[in-house]
């Protein structure tokens, strides 16, 4: 990530936006349930919203430094966090009620390692869990934020298929100017 858009995803401007943008439209898809996974937290600001409302919560960092910033300021909270890969966690499966995605897909170097991501939360999943999230939609503007950066968008037209093929059903795709909310359901 370059160090611009670092900086803002740890910035009280992106903290605000979180807590009167993202934080009301997860708060409106229901229980979290009592066991959760984010993946790529980042500096954290999301967690950090999102551990008050849970039991217990587990956050997949592929960054070294900012794994380990998290492991220090998180210890002793309800915050596990994870210095891994996610599309290859290691963590059992079937236990988590709900796996959250912010803003991080399109940071994942092509589809196929997105496609793999996709595959290890459906694992992840219990029956029944919900897979829920933000991305960034594809634009100059979104390019332009990303220049130095991993930038490989998710197409809003392949998004529903990819995640019907990872084994996600009733996937809801609200699409807005710089990003999209997408829920999905592991079946059954």
């Amino acid at each position: 990530m370059n160090k611009g858009h670092l900086e803002f995803l740890a910035s009280p401007a992106w903290t605000e936006m979180l807590k009167t943008d993202l934080l009301p439209w997860v708060d409106s898809v229901g229980d979290l349930g009592d066991n959760v996974i984010e993946i790529g937290p980042g500096p954290g600001l999301t967690t950090d919203l999102v551990r008050p409302r849970v039991t217990s919560l587990t956050a997949v960092e592929l960054d070294d430094d900012l794994a380990a910033a998290l492991q220090q300021r998180l210890a002793g909270t309800n915050v596990n966090v994870m210095h891994a890969d996610a599309t290859k966690t290691g963590l059992p499966t079937g236990e988590f009620s709900t796996v959250l995605c912010f803003s991080m897909l399109h940071h994942m170097t092509t589809p196929q390692q997105q496609d793999e991501l996709f595959a290890e939360v459906n694992r992840l999943l219990r029956p029944g869990g919900q897979f829920v999230g933000v991305d960034a939609v594809d634009s100059d503007f979104m390019r332009d934020v990303h220049v130095d950066d991993t930038y490989v968008p998710v197409g809003l037209d392949t998004v529903v298929e990819r995640f019907e093929s990872a084994g996600l059903g009733g996937v809801v795709i609200e699409p807005a100017d710089y990003q999209f909310r997408f829920r999905a359901t592991k079946g059954l």
